[in-house]
């Protein structure tokens, strides 16, 4: 037996629901700090060491995901040409 419910709700509705913290008010304000911060073009502030947390450690530095994806991109090509 199934039983199918499809319930309409926002994200808002749903983390209220769910007894969660609405933290679009600290999210707003932390944004708004990162903003003001790269347009002063302070250290730290920049996006490459903004994203550097969520890249994987080997791919950290921009010359190394510069030549992984060059990698990735020569051989998608090479193996497709020896298709051909």
């Amino acid at each position: 037996m199934k039983i199918k419910v499809d319930v309409e709700a926002t994200p808002q509705e749903l983390r209220s629901f769910f007894g969660l913290p609405d933290l679009e008010p600290l999210q707003n304000e932390m944004l708004e700090i990162i903003r003001k911060n790269m347009s002063a073009g302070m250290d730290g502030f920049d996006p490459a060491t903004l994203m550097k947390p969520f890249l994987p450690e080997h791919l950290q530095s921009l010359s190394t995901l510069q030549k992984t994806f060059w990698q990735a991109m020569m051989g998608v090509s090479s193996s497709h040409d020896k298709k051909d």
